[in-house]
């Protein structure tokens, strides 16, 4: 798709997407934050098209990678060029990404917008950055709603924006894993967490102490663990799944 169609097209999108394509026509570089645990899930293909389409530098930022050994993710140096590391949390690589956004301008002043999935990390990124709490931040998703400027230092701005998948993408389950859905908004919570614990059974397993092998069984025996629980002692599926979710998007849950 042409620039022009792109411009022409913004105003029949959501408003989130007119803030994204704003901070993608008004900065220099783009750092798209990526989920260390969930790499090609929180890809946003779109985002990475239209920032080619208007010829600005792309910077993929793994954050979170407290959550992952660090050989997991290793190899993605080679296929995501370039690429920072970094752990908000515990502000780890944050030095070396604000070298590596320097290098890229040439050591020249530049604002950088940064973008995402919602709820992938980019407001606790930016705080990481700015050494305070800069960019409002919350568990909830797509709890940013515009565009905020912070300024980093007298070389760097940064501009946040709301997070955003795929205008069409309608994969709800992989929006429950990927946090781009609350935990306690998503409409069939139990599927959700089903999903989850397919994709990452031995993980949670192993993080719960749990004996079972069917996802279903899996379920069942973390609600009867942590008390989840509806009258006569059933195990409440729902609150179970909704519990499962909600340690999975706030980063409870190690791969290690």
């Amino acid at each position: 798709m042409k620039l022009y169609k792109i411009a022409n097209h913004l105003d029949h999108m959501p408003s989130f997407w007119k803030h994204v394509n704003e901070v993608l026509r008004e900065a220099e570089i783009i750092i798209e934050v990526l989920d260390a645990r969930m790499i090609d899930e929180t890809r946003n293909k779109e985002v990475e098209d239209k920032v080619r389409l208007y010829g600005k530098r792309l910077l993929y930022v793994l954050t979170k990678c407290d959550l992952v050994q660090k050989e997991q993710i290793e190899p993605v140096k080679k296929t995501l060029v370039p690429s920072v590391f970094v752990s908000s949390k515990d502000h780890l690589g944050t030095t070396i990404l604000k070298k590596k956004i320097l290098e890229m301008s040439r050591g020249k002043s530049v604002t950088v917008g940064v973008v995402g999935y919602p709820n992938v990390g980019k407001s606790s990124l930016i705080n990481a950055l700015a050494g305070r709490r800069a960019a409002k931040t919350s568990p909830e998703s797509s709890y940013t709603k515009g565009i905020q400027k912070i300024r980093v230092d007298s070389k760097i701005l940064l501009l946040d924006s709301p997070g955003v998948f795929p205008s069409m993408e309608k994969d709800r389950n992989k929006h429950g894993k990927t946090g781009a859905v609350d935990h306690s908004k998503i409409k069939d919570p139990e599927t959700a967490a089903l999903n989850l614990i397919n994709d990452e059974k031995n993980l949670i397993k192993k993080y719960y102490d749990l004996k079972s092998n069917d996802i279903e069984q899996i379920l069942e025996e973390l609600a009867i663990k942590f008390r989840k629980l509806e009258k006569g002692g059933k195990p409440n599926i729902e609150v179970a799944a909704r519990f499962l979710l909600k340690e999975w998007q706030r980063g409870k849950i190690r791969i290690f």
